[in-house]
């Protein structure tokens, strides 16, 4: 058998098992981190979770594939262990890249979402209080109340 091969053959089958794993880690550990990013709606959480598992499959399997072709024809078994140490590292970069900026996004929305909780007072307004400034600028006074 060509060396070629059993090169593309181990690399699409190192490449989708971490693909794979990866994808899971996410998926199982973001769905935590989702629900508290979506107040505890774990339906929400668990139907965005899943979206992004898709999206992170199609990328990361759409890049294996295209990064599939060697360069050069593997003539030795130093050459299939090069070609095959490159190809991965290269994977592995990429399914870095995807992880961070997975964590990234993903931390930008439990920012905004923590910033709204916090901008929501505790309690609605229960009345108003007279106002002490008088002048040009200050607003008109009510009277009493009649009634």
């Amino acid at each position: 058998m060509d060396l070629t091969v059993v090169a593309y053959v181990v690399y699409l089958l190192i490449s989708v098992a971490l693909t794979v794993w990866v994808a899971r880690t996410l998926s199982r550990n973001g769905k935590i981190f989702l629900a508290d990013v979506l107040k505890g709606n774990e339906k929400l959480a668990d139907a965005v979770n899943h979206l992004l598992v898709v999206g992170f499959y199609l990328v990361n399997l759409g890049f294996v594939a295209l990064y599939l072709k060697a360069a050069d024809a593997v003539a030795d078994a130093r050459g299939l262990f090069e070609a095959l140490s490159v190809k991965i590292g290269v994977v592995l970069l990429v399914l870095g890249v995807m992880h961070l900026a997975n964590v990234y996004v993903l931390n930008k929305i439990r920012r905004r979402g923590v910033m709204e909780r916090e901008q929501t007072p505790p309690v609605g307004p229960q009345g108003w209080t007279k106002q002490a400034a008088t002048g040009p600028w200050a607003p008109p006074t009510a009277g009493p109340a009649q009634g």
